[in-house]
C-alpha cells in the first residue's frame, strides 16, 4: 500500500467499522478483547499512527491533550504548563495538566485510567514521567501519540525535545573553575530525574580537564526542592574544609544553599560562591540573585506540543542553554584560594 494509511484503511484491514477503530483509539471499555486485538494487529500492520491533527480533523477524538508531569520545583512546573497551554491555546486545543507520582506502582494504571475516561488525542510527558517505565508501556500499548520532554533514556522511542543537559553542568562548574575555585560543592537533584546524573557528569567532566581530583564527599543527594538545598549546605559548610562555592542543580536547591549561608552569617559571594540551573523567577528574586544556567522550559514545552499536534514523522529537537552571570559568584577568599 503506498502512502501513509488512514483509519479507514485499518478497518478494512481488520474487517470492522471505522467507528470501532475509533472506539479502539480511544480506549473505549466497551470493546471485546478479540476486535481489539484485531484492530491493534491491523494497525500494527499497516504502521498506523495517527496523528493529533487528523484525529482531530476526523471528529474521532476531544479536541486535547494532556501534560503529565510530576516535578517538585513549582517554578518549573509553571514554566512547562506555560509552554504547553500557549500553544495549545493558540490552536484551538484544551490542555488538561495531571500530576502523577512515578514511584507509585500503579502510576501507569492512572494513565491509563486518564486516557480512558478523557478520550485525549495526545500525550506531552514532562521529566521525570518522560522515563517512567509503567508510563511508557502504556502509552505504547494504546498507541496514543505522546512526546517527552528531556527524556534520558530510549531517545528512539518517540518524538522528544531537550537541552544538554551534560553541557550545561560542565559549563558552570568551568564557570566557577575559571574564577579560582578549587573546593567545588554539588548538590544533586531527585533521584527519579535522568538528568540529575547528566548535570553530575558535567560536573565531574569540567573537574577532569582542569586537573581537580573528584571528591565524592562533596556531592550531596538533593530532591530539586528548598529543604534538600538546605540539608545539603549544612552537610557540605560542616566539613572541616568545606567548598568555597556551590554548584545545585537547580535554583530551588541553590535558594536553600543561600539561605542556610545567611543564616551562618556567611558573605555571598566574598565567601562563598553560588550557582543554581533553570534560571526561574527565584533565580532573580533571591539575593544576591543567582548565577544560573538558563533552561528553555516553556520553549521545551512549547515546542514538545507543537511536535504533538503536527504529528507526522519522529523528531528530536535540542534547544540551547545559557550561562547567565549574576551576582552569586565570584573569586574565592584568598584564605581559601
Amino acid at each position: 500500500m503506498s502512502g501513509r494509511s488512514n483509519i479507514r484503511d485499518v478497518a478494512a484491514r481488520a474487517g470492522v467499522a471505522v467507528k470501532t477503530v475509533s472506539r479502539v483509539l480511544n480506549g473505549h471499555p466497551y470493546v471485546s478483547e478479540a476486535t481489539r486485538k484485531r484492530v491493534e494487529d491491523a494497525m500494527a500492520e499497516l504502521d498506523f499512527r495517527p496523528s493529533v491533527a487528523a484525529r482531530i480533523l476526523s471528529g474521532a477524538k476531544s479536541n486535547q491533550v494532556a501534560l503529565i508531569y510530576d516535578n517538585h520545583s513549582p517554578y518549573y512546573t509553571f514554566q512547562i504548563q506555560k509552554g504547553c497551554w500557549d500553544f495549545c491555546h493558540a490552536q484551538g486545543i484544551r490542555l488538561l495538566a495531571q500530576p502523577v507520582d512515578v514511584d507509585d506502582p500503579s502510576v501507569g494504571a492512572e494513565v491509563r485510567g486518564l486516557i480512558s475516561e478523557t478520550h485525549v488525542d495526545g500525550i506531552i510527558l514532562s521529566s521525570p514521567v518522560t522515563d517512567c517505565a509503567p508510563v511508557l508501556s502504556v502509552l505504547d500499548t494504546l498507541d496514543i501519540p505522546f512526546v517527552r520532554i528531556s527524556p534520558g533514556t530510549n531517545h528512539a522511542l518517540t518524538s522528544s525535545v531537550f537541552m544538554d543537559d551534560v553541557q550545561a553542568g560542565d559549563d558552570m562548574t568551568t564557570h566557577l573553575v575559571n574564577h579560582g575555585h578549587r573546593r567545588i560543592g554539588f548538590v544533586k537533584g531527585h533521584p527519579s530525574h535522568m538528568a540529575s546524573e547528566e548535570r553530575l557528569y558535567g560536573y565531574r567532566k569540567a573537574l577532569d580537564r582542569a586537573g581537580i581530583a573528584f571528591e565524592p564527599a562533596l556531592v550531596i543527594d538533593g530532591e530539586f526542592d528548598f529543604d534538600s538545598g538546605m540539608r545539603a549546605a549544612r552537610v557540605l559548610l560542616d566539613m572541616p574544609q568545606p567548598p568555597t562555592a556551590i554548584f545545585a542543580s537547580n535554583d530551588d536547591m541553590a535558594a536553600g544553599v543561600l539561605a542556610e549561608a545567611h543564616t551562618r552569617g556567611i558573605e555571598v559571594p566574598s565567601e562563598l560562591s553560588v550557582a543554581g540551573f533553570d534560571d526561574t523567577t527565584l533565580a532573580r528574586t533571591v539575593w544576591p540573585p543567582l548565577t544560573t544556567i538558563h533552561q528553555p522550559m516553556a520553549e521545551l514545552a512549547h515546542t514538545a506540543a507543537e511536535i504533538l499536534i503536527a504529528g507526522g514523522e519522529t523528531q528530536h529537537r535540542r534547544l540551547p542553554h545559557q550561562l547567565v552571570e549574576r551576582a552569586s559568584v565570584a573569586p574565592p577568599p584568598r584564605r581559601s584560594a
